[in-house]
């Protein structure tokens, strides 16, 4: 079990996004240091990582050793794989001290059944050209032929073509498409009560017909936001410049009252929007 309470933040796309996303993320490792907790990384926090037997994209080195430090003061980093950084290994596990995993994460926790994945690939037939092509990257011969490519030549060609994956995936039915998904998920016997992905760089949190919670961190290339969870709260954060921290949504496992109807939409939250206390039955 993760020690709570359990952050989850995605899509940093470190190597690719603006300056500023790598400063917020470095400064938000470094106040975790001392913390209770665990840290869920749910996926794309690289724009591109690949492991050569002895080489690493370098732009990626100053994330992975605040991440590496964070590890060492006694905090669990759980790595899910994305589409841009699915190709974490023994570097990751060994040398940063995270648990990297390409499947979606099972966190059972207080009030919570949680389940946690990047959510690529998943929204049925808008994803099915992905899908196939993501059994292609992810196959050990293609893994095995990169490995022939100059890493100079091969972090080139994947921030070039990685570019065109953002604009694809930058959630143009505006996050709908995940949200239907986690409620699907959620419905399944056996399913979580709450759905975590990330991907679709929409930030909200919404409640499933049938009372469980689909929630997306948003991109952190975009603002530094990340989900907070204890044993019976779920809190959407941002840190400001000043390095001071606002809620942006709440949802309480255990309340009289119900959230709005799932049909008004998925929770897009602003950047200025007031917190939205949402609790659930």
């Amino acid at each position: 079990m993760l020690p709570a309470p359990i952050r989850i933040l995605s899509d940093a796309h470190i190597g690719a996004a603006p300056p500023a996303a790598s400063t917020s993320l470095l400064a938000f490792l470094r106040d975790l240091r001392g913390t209770p907790g665990s840290l869920v990384l749910n996926g794309d926090i690289l724009d591109f990582w690949f492991e050569w037997r002895r080489t690493v994209p370098s732009f990626a080195v100053p994330v992975l050793g605040a991440i590496g430090e964070l590890v060492a003061s006694g905090m669990p980093v759980t790595w899910l794989a994305g589409n841009h950084d699915c190709w974490g290994g023994e570097v990751l596990r060994r040398e940063v001290g995270v648990t990297f995993q390409e499947q979606a994460l099972r966190v059972r926790h207080g009030a919570w059944d949680a389940e946690i994945f990047h959510g690529d690939g998943l929204r049925g037939e808008a994803d099915a050209k992905y899908r196939r092509m993501k059994a292609v990257l992810r196959h050990p011969l293609s893994i095995w032929a990169f490995k022939l490519v100059h890493p100079d030549l091969g972090t080139r060609l994947a921030l070039g073509t990685s570019h065109v994956s953002r604009q694809t995936h930058h959630a143009a039915d505006e996050g709908i498409g995940l949200r239907d998904a986690a409620f699907a998920r959620m419905a399944e016997r056996g399913g979580p009560n709450l759905v975590v992905y990330g991907h679709s760089h929409v930030p909200g949190i919404s409640r499933a017909p049938g009372g469980g919670i689909y929630a997306n961190p948003g991109a952190w290339a975009e603002a530094p936001r990340w989900l907070e969870l204890t044993a019976t709260r779920l809190v959407l954060r941002e840190r400001r410049a000043s390095g001071e921290v606002h809620d942006l949504d709440v949802a309480e496992r255990f309340a009289e009252e119900a959230l709005p109807d799932a049909q008004e939409g998925f929770g897009r939250v602003g950047g200025d929007e007031a917190v939205h206390a949402r609790p659930i039955v």
